[in-house]
């Protein structure tokens, strides 16, 4: 049976080139929303999925290999944005989801996102950003650290957890507390997880967000930027300019909100993504 983590929202598993790959979801008709974590897991998304499903949505938040509650490692080589794309597009793949998908993309989950727009990894209808790594905006130095190799050998059990949860507290900003934090950092306690975490870290690479910009000024889809304003990672200027320069891009700002908007404002950012896909996804689209 699934396991029910909060009102009407589940966690289940699918098998994904044999490797069980997590995902929370709730409802089950109307379209897709495909929710793409970056040095997190689903857990960022858990906040808005009850209220996308109430609005006849089928959000899909996974955990990316190795990473959250799925299965599996990353390496350096598999921890790559175009890898991750390739990942994803299995799993889709695996879902059976046919017809256009909403692609939502946080931290560097919006790089992948970016990344299966450009090159059509999935059947895209529309692209969304929250506090997304965008152009050269990343990677920031406490991830980038985990590139040299002599950093990622030298590094600990103890001292990866608490660079998580100094991460995870500033992210949550005013929504920290010593419970959610511990729920957040949670799966770092495995240690496969720390060590695709330390892969995604030492992968993470601006190019592969830089090559994409041609594409997307080409990009007739419609996009939407969900901003926290208060985040000191992917700071809102990234979202400011990438709104003035790519076709069909709103920018929706989230007053008070740090990195994880969805845990600050879940009601805006769900009403954000709700108006979107409203006016912008025809409601006959297949999920």
């Amino acid at each position: 049976m699934p396991e029910t983590t909060e009102t009407n929202v589940s966690r289940t598993e699918i098998d994904v080139h044999g490797r069980s790959a997590s995902y929370l979801t709730a409802g089950s008709g109307g379209p897709a929303l495909l929710l793409l974590h970056g040095t997190y897991w689903s857990r960022v998304w858990q906040p808005v999925i009850p209220a996308l499903a109430d609005a006849g949505l089928r959000p899909i938040a996974v955990d990316l290999p190795g990473l959250g509650r799925s299965e599996g490692e990353l390496a350096l080589e598999t921890a790559t944005v175009p890898a991750l794309a390739d990942w994803v597009t299995r799993f889709v793949s695996a879902l059976g989801l046919t017809g256009p998908i909403v692609v939502v993309g946080h931290d560097i989950g919006g790089a992948i996102a970016q990344h299966l727009v450009v090159h059509g990894g999935v059947e895209a209808s529309a692209l969304v950003l929250a506090n997304s790594v965008t152009y050269d905006s990343w990677p920031v130095p406490g991830v980038a650290r985990f590139r040299d190799p002599d950093v990622v050998a030298a590094t600990t059990a103890e001292e990866v957890l608490a660079a998580r949860r100094q991460s995870v507290t500033t992210a949550l900003a005013g929504a920290a507390t010593d419970d959610l934090v511990a729920e957040y950092v949670d799966p770092w306690t495995q240690a496969h997880v720390r060590r695709s975490w330390m892969a995604m870290a030492g992968a993470a690479d601006s190019r592969f967000t830089l090559d994409l910009v041609p594409g997307l000024r080409r990009s007739a889809l419609p996009k939407l930027l969900i901003w926290g304003e208060d985040d000191g990672f992917q700071e809102v200027h990234h979202a400011e300019r990438f709104a003035a320069e790519m076709p069909r891009t709103e920018l929706v700002r989230i007053p008070a909100a740090g990195h994880i908007p969805m845990e600050n404002a879940p009601e805006l950012v769900a009403d954000a993504l709700i108006d979107f896909v409203a006016r912008e996804v025809p409601r006959s689209s297949p999920a």
